[in-house]
C-alpha cells in the first residue's frame, strides 16, 4: 500500500518481535499531536543524550574557569638511603697535598682521594604548594570559548528535540491515515455484504446467477483481507510513534487528533514563507555560527600564546634527616617556606605556533565557507519543500474529487442493479474503482500530511519550544 511507510513498518516489526508476549493493563493516555510532540521532547532518549551532553559541556566550562583559581598541592616524601652517597675529596683536603694517613671509606693509602658520607640513613619531608596564575592572555580567549560551548550545547539539544518532533508528527499523521482508511473499510465492508445477502436471496429465487453471488463474495473476502492487513499496520504504526515518544510499546495511547478536522485552506497559507527569511530559524544555521566563533576564537588563542604568563608561587615545609628511623620521628623537624614570582616569555618554538595559527585559519575559513553552502542549501530545501507540498495538495485535491466520484458512480450503479437495468459486473467495476480511489485519496493525505512536517522544518517552525 503505498501510504504505509514500508521502511517505518519494518523497523517496528523488529520491535513487536522482541516485545511479544502478553500485553500488561495499561491505563490509556490521550494525546493531541501537540502533546505527543511534548511528551516526546521530554522523554525521548535521544533529547535525554543531548541534555546529558549539555551537562559534560558545562563541566567543561567550569575546568575551564578552575585554572584562574589557586591550585594547592601537599606532597609528602619519606627516603631510606640503603647506600649513602660518598662525597670525593683529594686525600690531602681542598689545599692539594699528597697524605700518608688512611681515611674512611676503606680507601687504600695509595688512591689519593678521601671518600666521606654524604647524608643521613633517613630523609624525610613534608610540605604544601600553592600556585596561582596571575596573567595569561589566552584564559580571557578561553572563557569567551567556554560562554559560547554553553550557546552550542543549548542549541545541540534544540536540534535534538526539531528531530523528534519531526519523527513524532510523521508517525502521528501516519496513525491517523491509516485509522481513517480502517473506518473506510469498514464501511465498504459493510456495503458489499449487505449487497451480498441481497444477491443470495435473489439467487434463491432465481433472479440472478450463482456466479454474480460468487464474484461478490470474492469481493467480500478480499476487502476483509486488506482489512486485516491494514489493521496489522496500524499497530505497527502506533508501535513506532510509542518509540519515538519515548513510552513502552504495550503502553495504551489514545490519538485526540482528527483527520477531519484538518483545514486545507488554512494549511496552504501555512506552507508560504516570508521572502526576509531568517537563516537563525534553522537550528543548523544558528549551530554553525556558534562552531565559526569557537574556531574564531581557537585562531585568536594562537595569537595570545606568543604573550608572556605570570604565576605566583607559595611553599611551606618541614624537613628531617637522622640515621636512626626511630630519632626520625622524634626529634626537631626543620622548616622553610619560599615565595616565586615566575615570568614565562615564548621566545622561539622552531615556528610551532605559527604553523598551528595556519592550521586554525584554515579551519576558521572552511567553518565560513560551509556558512554560505549550508545558506544554499536551506534555500534549495524550502524551495523545493515548497513545490512538494503545492504539488501534494493538488494531488490531495485532484484524489479527493476522484474519490467523491467514484463514489456516485457506485451509488448510481448499485440503484440500476438493484432495479434490474445494470449488471453485476458493473457493481464489481464500480467497487474496484472505487476502492483504488480510497488508497489514491489515503496516500496522496499522507503524502501531503508528510510534505507539510518537512516544509515546517525546512522553514524552522517544525518546533519552537525550549
Amino acid at each position: 500500500m503505498k501510504f504505509i511507510n514500508t521502511k517505518l513498518a519494518i523497523m517496528v516489526g523488529a520491535l513487536a518481535l522482541v516485545s511479544s508476549g502478553p500485553l500488561l493493563a495499561q491505563n490509556k493516555q490521550d494525546f493531541s499531536l501537540n502533546d505527543a510532540i511534548k511528551f516526546a521532547v521530554d522523554n525521548n532518549i535521544n533529547v535525554k543524550n543531548s541534555g546529558l551532553d549539555a551537562l559534560s559541556a558545562e563541566a567543561r566550562i567550569r575546568e575551564v574557569k578552575s585554572n584562574a583559581l589557586p591550585q594547592v598541592s601537599i606532597a609528602s616524601l619519606l627516603t631510606y638511603n640503603a647506600i649513602i652517597q660518598k662525597f670525593i675529596l683529594p686525600a690531602g683536603g681542598f689545599g692539594g697535598g699528597s697524605s700518608t694517613t688512611a681515611t674512611s671509606g676503606n680507601q687504600p693509602e695509595n688512591a689519593g682521594v678521601t671518600a666521606i658520607p654524604f647524608g643521613v640513613n633517613f630523609q624525610g619531608n613534608v610540605s604544601a604548594t600553592l600556585n596561582q596564575l596571575l596573567y595569561d592572555a589566552s584564559y580571557k580567549i578561553g572563557l569567551k570559548a567556554a560562554a559560547t560551548l554553553r550557546e552550542l550545547s543549548q542549541k545541540n539539544i534544540t536540534a535534538s528535540k526539531i528531530s523528534v518532533a519531526e519523527q513524532v508528527a510523521k508517525a502521528y499523521y501516519n496513525v491517523l491515515v491509516s485509522e481513517e482508511r480502517i473506518k473506510l473499510l469498514d464501511y465498504n465492508i459493510a456495503r458489499i455484504d449487505t449487497l451480498l445477502n441481497e444477491t443470495t436471496a435473489l439467487n434463491k429465487q432465481g433472479f440472478v446467477e450463482k456466479i454474480d453471488v460468487n464474484r461478490l463474495e470474492v469481493q467480500s473476502n478480499n476487502l476483509k483481507a486488506e482489512r486485516q492487513n491494514v489493521q496489522n499496520l496500524v499497530g505497527l504504526s502506533y508501535y513506532l510513534l510509542k518509540f519515538q515518544m519515548g513510552l513502552g510499546i504495550n503502553d495504551a495511547i489514545t490519538l485526540t487528533d482528527k483527520i477531519q478536522d484538518l483545514n486545507l485552506e488554512e494549511l496552504e497559507r501555512t506552507i508560504a514563507i516570508s521572502p526576509e527569511f531568517d537563516y537563525n530559524q534553522r537550528i543548523e544555521f544558528a549551530t554553525l555560527q556558534n562552531q565559526i566563533q569557537l574556531a574564531d576564537l581557537d585562531f585568536q588563542s594562537i595569537g595570545k600564546q606568543y604573550l608572556p604568563r605570570v604565576f605566583a608561587s607559595a611553599t611551606y615545609g618541614h624537613n628531617n634527616g637522622r640515621n636512626n628511623l626511630g630519632e626520625f620521628f622524634t626529634t626537631q623537624w626543620f622548616n622553610s617556606a619560599a615565595i616565586n614570582l615566575q615570568i614565562q616569555v615564548p621566545v622561539f618554538d622552531g615556528f610551532q605556533k605559527r604553523y598551528l595559527a595556519q592550521q586554525k585559519k584554515f579551519a576558521l575559513e572552511k567553518a565560513k565557507l560551509g556558512s554560505n553552502l549550508l545558506k544554499n542549501s536551506i534555500d534549495l530545501q524550502i524551495r523545493q519543500a515548497q513545490i512538494t507540498t503545492q504539488n501534494s495538495l493538488q494531488t490531495l485535491r485532484t484524489q479527493k474529487r476522484n474519490l467523491d466520484l467514484a463514489q456516485e458512480i457506485l451509488r448510481v450503479t448499485r440503484i440500476k442493479y438493484k432495479e434490474g437495468v445494470g449488471s453485476n459486473i458493473e457493481v464489481l467495476n464500480a467497487e474496484s474503482s472505487s476502492r483504488e480511489a480510497q488508497t489514491n485519496y489515503f496516500a496522496s493525505l499522507l503524502d501531503f500530511m508528510l510534505a507539510k512536517v518537512d516544509a515546517d522544518k525546512a522553514s524552522g517552525k517544525l518546533y519552537t519550544g525550549q
